[in-house]
């Protein structure tokens, strides 16, 4: 299938599967015409990729769980490395948004200190 068909039925733009295939989380080959063209298999492939981007994982991380992309990750039981690098990811998440929080909580002081309240 042409990335055009790939990125219909994956919900993924054809940027990002060009993304993808440079980092080298899925692979075509060339038609005689130069296009792209992917195995039905693949689809399998992206639609993990989107699924574990969406769950917040970083596209490094993803690239730990290549040899399990083409199963059914949503039912498969995690591994203890899938939750090592799930865990770890959380903890990243969770550091940014007490660090964001805390950034907000100061400009409300600031705002509060200098402008009347309503």
């Amino acid at each position: 299938m042409r990335i055009g068909e790939l990125a219909r039925i994956t919900g993924a733009s054809p940027r990002a599967l060009r993304h993808y295939e440079r980092e080298g989380l899925i692979a075509s080959e060339r038609g005689a015409n130069g296009y792209r063209v992917y195995d039905a298999r693949t689809a399998v492939r992206v639609r993990n990729i989107r699924h574990l981007l969406t769950a917040g994982l970083t596209l490094a991380d993803v690239r730990c769980f290549a040899v399990c992309l083409d199963g059914d990750l949503t039912t498969a039981p995690p591994s203890a490395e899938g939750l090592r690098i799930a865990r770890e990811r959380l903890a990243a998440i969770d550091e940014r948004i007490a660090a964001q929080t805390e950034a907000r909580d100061r400009l409300a002081r600031a705002l509060d200190a200098v402008v009347p309240a309503g």
